[in-house]
């Protein structure tokens, strides 16, 4: 059961992190007028989808130790 939960969180972690990665770096919103072209992001989801992704592989990992 120990091997499980481990195995849960590490996957569960990196999946977070590449989540909160994608989110970090595509834009929300785009706006083209002509030549000039507007782009907006609102980072916030996607710095708490990558904190929660280090904890999820911090605690896989102590978890592991025990």
């Amino acid at each position: 059961m120990n091997k499980t939960i481990k195995t849960i969180l590490i996957v569960a972690g990196l999946a977070l992190l590449i989540y909160g990665g994608y989110e970090l770096v595509t834009p929300e919103a785009s706006v083209d007028i002509g030549i000039a072209e507007f782009e907006s992001q609102n980072n916030d989801n996607a710095y708490i989808s990558i904190g929660i992704g280090l904890v999820a592989l911090v605690a896989g990992f102590i978890v592991s130790k025990k």
